[in-house]
Parts: C-alpha cells; sequence; structure tokens
C-alpha cells in the first residue's frame, strides 16, 4: 500500500534547457518533494557525490553525455535509486531503449505537471493526493500562436506561473533562433537537430503552439531551407505578438 513520507524526498533533476528545467522543478516540488537542478551530467555527478537523492530525473541529451551514461554512473554508487527519464523524442524505440538501460518510466516532453508527480510517486510508492482532481493528458494541437489552454493545463492552471516560464521562454528564443540559424547556414545539421529538440519541449510547456508546429517541421527536414524560412517567420511572430500579460521588445 503506497504511504505517504514523513519528511520530503530530495529529487535530482538534471535539464539542460532553462525553461524545461523551471517547468519540471516546479511540478516535482508540487508533489511535493524537495530539488536539486543540474544543468549537465558534470554538474548532476558532483550534487550526487555530495547528497543522497531519493529519485533522480535526467534529460535523455545533455551537453555533455547522454542521460543513459549519467544514469550508469549514477547507479555505481547508489545501484538502488529509481530514475526517470525524460525526452522530447516520441519514437517508441528511444523510450523503450531507456526503460531498457534502467530508467524506470521515459516520459515525453512537453507534458503536463500532473505526469510528471504521477511519475515520481508511483517509482517513490507514494500515494496520490486524495481527493484528486481529473487533469486532461491531451493538449490542443491547433496553430494558435499563443494557447493559454495548453499552458495552464501543463501548470496545473496557475497563471503567475505561465507568465514566469513565458518571460524567461521569450528572453531565451532570439537567442535559439540565431543558433539554429547560423547552424544551418554552415551546414551542422546534429547542432541545428540538438536546439530544435530542445526548443519544442519548452514551446509546449508554454503554448506556442504555431512555433512548435514549424519545429516540429523543421526536425523533419532540418536542410530546408523554406522550412527553416517558415520556423524564423513564425519566431518573428512569437515575439512580436506576446501575450498581454507578458511585455518584451522583440530581437530577431
Amino acid at each position: 500500500m503506497p504511504m505517504m513520507p514523513d519528511t520530503l524526498p530530495r529529487i535530482l533533476l538534471v535539464e539542460d534547457d532553462p525553461t524545461s528545467r523551471t517547468f519540471l522543478a516546479a511540478a516535482l516540488r508540487a508533489t511535493p518533494a524537495d530539488v536539486d537542478a543540474a544543468d549537465s551530467l558534470a554538474g548532476a555527478l558532483a550534487l550526487a557525490s555530495a547528497q543522497d537523492y531519493a529519485a533522480w530525473m535526467i534529460d535523455a541529451r545533455l551537453p555533455d553525455g547522454s542521460g543513459e551514461e549519467l544514469l550508469s554512473r549514477l547507479r555505481l554508487r547508489h545501484p538502488a535509486t529509481p530514475a526517470l527519464a525524460h525526452t522530447a523524442a516520441h519514437e517508441a524505440t528511444i523510450l523503450d531503449g531507456l526503460v531498457q538501460a534502467g530508467f524506470a518510466e521515459a516520459l515525453t516532453k512537453p507534458m503536463p505537471a500532473a505526469t510528471v508527480q504521477g511519475a515520481l510517486r508511483r517509482v517513490l510508492g507514494i500515494a496520490p493526493p486524495i481527493p484528486a482532481a481529473s487533469i486532461a493528458s491531451s493538449i490542443d494541437e491547433g496553430l494558435v500562436l499563443w494557447d493559454d489552454e495548453a499552458a495552464l493545463l501543463a501548470l496545473n492552471g496557475h497563471r503567475s506561473h505561465v507568465d514566469t516560464l513565458r518571460d524567461l521562454f521569450v528572453n531565451e528564443l532570439p537567442n535559439t533562433v540565431y543558433a539554429i540559424s547560423t547552424a544551418a547556414e554552415r551546414g551542422d545539421l546534429d547542432s541545428v537537430r540538438s536546439d530544435l529538440h530542445k526548443l519544442r519541449a519548452s514551446c509546449g510547456f508554454v503554448g506556442a503552439q504555431r512555433l512548435a508546429a514549424t519545429v516540429h517541421a523543421l526536425q523533419d527536414e532540418p536542410s530546408s531551407a523554406t522550412r527553416l524560412q517558415a520556423f524564423e517567420q513564425v519566431a518573428r511572430e512569437t515575439l512580436t505578438q506576446l501575450p498581454a500579460a507578458t511585455d518584451h521588445s522583440p530581437v530577431v
């Protein structure tokens, strides 16, 4: 029988994208849990060497290694700690591979906070809150610039959290677009794919639905000049038609 813990479990979150990291940390803390966050394999190992954790939540792709590599190294000292993987990939072969590598579950970004919390409760054997509200698991795929309903769904209806994440997102977006565009001009498709992979998850968390669609299209054909131009155009529209609660000067 799942039990509620006497003290909050401490979770190690490993995610290099700042928007995704902010969302996931907030979702984990609301489980409830204490959270330490790292943005790299090296940073995670440093935290794990100084602190024991009840569970790890690890991005499948990190700037200095893979989630599988990090899990393997963490397991050398803590063989029984449960681990969750998160990834923007949707392919069954990738998700199954993460589970085969030792992760208890592989979650696909973007996901609602309730999905993160449910997975953590399962690996820790913690009972869900009673009563618990039913939260829809699907996100509207409509091609609006800013989908408030999807963003609020992902953050359990907390408008202030949506505004905070959107502020972070629009501040990071110009640099991200520049990095993708210049990498495409160099023919560095690996860098293009890597940045698109992270951006797609971030779009989902903040409800940037039309941009998410162009990111997905460019992921399918990263060498397409037409799809790159469409992505850049929608990014400009996303930054010039900001939600009312967000006040920024676009730079693209």
